[in-house]
């Protein structure tokens, strides 16, 4: 019996990661072995993979030998960085092309680099519509991971450059579910007007990740994006209402109002949005729902992972 090819999963303990090496262990065909790939082997999200049948092996982004001892033997490679736990775009540009350069020493045969559009090829600096952060960026989170994507190319690393959509987990984790108000009544904000937003579970996204990997060579060299489904504000919120039983307003504010909000990346996610939304053809076009279905057809649509997760969202 052959064996199996191993991809090896950076962020394997996060949303992205985390979705892939669940696909990779649950999927009937066991074509694929799961290298998990994570700072710390100890944690509970480790063991636990371990426990699931995934090896689970130490690496930093900041330390590139450890890098490419976790590539070393892999037939594939799924590459994400995680902007969030350090705010630098510069890093997530540093760290994108030191996964692309471990590829290529490992002689990784197929990388998915989970990436994004750089919204300064339709909003330049210059641009006052929108303002300019950390001296050189419309959307750091965006830009550092776009800027990484040249490594990739120049090293001739075989490479599927990968758009995510917006994860309705962040409903749950990072703060974004429907909020109540003085008068009691639940209100979903969100700076899109009245434009379609792409969403989609994040353990999809994995599960649409391990559908090219199974594809294979045909989605070398290309850019692929994944959704669930794209909907407007509106619709999210008449979901988001049946689900929980009760009313939930849309609040529509200004991507202003939105980057004045004062937690921690708002001015990021500000403009984030009002690339979006201003962009949204753009946007909702390079991330087909029926391309993703193909890919993993159990996709879920937003009222399906409503059903499942609803009693996670906190409403306060």
């Amino acid at each position: 019996m052959a064996a199996k090819k191993i991809i090896a999963v950076v962020g394997a303990t996060g949303a992205q990661g985390g979705g892939v090496v669940e696909g990779v262990l649950r999927d009937p065909s066991g074509e694929f072995a799961a290298r998990a790939i994570t700072r710390d082997i100890g944690s509970d999200k480790a063991r636990a993979l371990a426990a699931a049948g995934a090896e689970v092996v130490a690496a930093d982004l900041d330390d590139p030998r450890s890098l490419e001892e976790a590539f070393a033997g892999a037939y594939g490679a799924f590459c994400v960085t995680f902007f969030w736990d350090h705010f630098s775009a510069e890093k997530e540009r540093s760290h994108g092309e030191a996964m692309a350069r471990a590829a290529k020493a490992a002689g990784v045969q197929h990388a998915i680099w989970s990436t994004f559009e750089d919204p300064r090829k339709w909003v330049p600096l210059s641009d006052t519509r929108m303002p300019t952060l950390m001296g050189r960026h419309k959307v750091p989170h965006f830009e550092g991971k776009a800027e990484a994507n040249a490594e990739f190319t120049r090293l001739g690393v075989p490479t599927t450059f990968f758009y995510t959509s917006f994860y309705w987990g962040n409903l749950i984790h990072f703060g974004m579910g429907p909020k109540r108000g003085p008068d009691g009544k639940l209100a979903f904000t969100l700076p899109m007007g009245d434009k379609k937003l792409p969403g989609i579970a994040a353990e999809d996204i994995g599960r649409c990740a391990l559908g090219i990997f199974k594809a294979g060579h045909s989605y070398l060299g290309r850019t692929v994006g994944v959704a669930g489904e794209h909907l407007t504000g509106e619709q999210m919120a008449a979901a988001l209402g049946q689900a929980l039983g009760e009313p939930v307003r849309y609040n529509d504010v200004t991507p202003d109002a939105y980057r004045s909000f004062g937690f921690p990346g708002a001015e990021d996610l500000g403009n984030m949005f009002q690339f979006k939304r201003d962009f949204e053809k753009d946007y909702c076009g390079a991330r087909s729902v029926e391309g993703s279905r193909r890919l993993y057809p159990a996709l879920q649509a937003f009222s399906q992972w409503l059903a499942r997760n609803k009693g996670r969202i906190p409403v306060e």
